[in-house]
């Protein structure tokens, strides 16, 4: 996706289109950040990303957390910075692989509570709630499931990953911005991984004949 033969033109483009994301985010109080995006791209220079996606730009982002709408503009105005919201402050993160997610994102659905959810490239799902609620005891021993909280960030869309975008499995809009309690998350991916998943149910069948 990310070639050198990128016009000008579409990288411009692609860069409003990430400071748009990003201001639009910040009206709503979201503390977002601009990230590093991949060394393979044209526009990295010293910057890149690490294994896991993108990193801070800013060595101090914790004291840029709150910025007004106004200077997270300027941020991208010269370059294509990922997109990340910092965490713990108006926001959790429960950071579960692609599996996990479809089915606990199933759960969420059939009690008609549909909550902010981003997908990465690389298979990981981030389910967006309000902050301060440490992971239940089951949740924290799976070595899947991930708690971003204080101190910590995560990518949102339209930010690039060495193979694709990050994208919204359910976008804010449709929460009408509201952020759900953690406790309801949690409570979705522990009935998720109580049930098994239809395609394991098959194979099991599979197996038994």
């Amino acid at each position: 996706m990310f070639q050198t033969d990128w016009s000008d033109g579409w990288r411009g483009a692609f860069r409003i289109e990430l400071r748009a994301e990003a201001v639009g985010l910040a009206w709503h109080g979201w503390p977002v950040l601009p990230g590093t995006y991949p060394a393979g791209s044209q526009w990295a220079g010293r910057e890149g990303m690490d294994d896991e996606g993108p990193l801070p730009v800013h060595r101090d982002w914790q004291e840029r957390i709150g910025t007004k709408p106004e200077q997270v503009a300027s941020w991208w105005t010269g370059r294509p910075y990922s997109l990340l919201v910092a965490t713990g402050v108006v926001l959790d993160a429960i950071e579960v692989d692609d599996s996990l997610g479809r089915q606990a994102a199933s759960v969420l659905r059939t009690f008609g509570m549909p909550v902010p959810i981003v997908a990465t490239p690389a298979g990981r799902w981030m389910f967006l709630t309000k902050t301060g609620r440490p992971l239940r005891r089951e949740l924290a021993r799976e070595e899947s499931v991930t708690l971003h909280g204080a101190g910590s960030f995560v990518p949102l869309p339209p930010s690039p990953f060495e193979h694709g975008v990050v994208h919204w499995r359910v976008k804010p809009e449709v929460c009408g911005w509201r952020l759900p309690e953690s406790a309801v998350v949690q409570d979705a991916l522990a009935d998720a991984l109580a049930t098994p998943s239809q395609l394991t149910h098959a194979s099991e069948l599979v197996a038994a004949d």
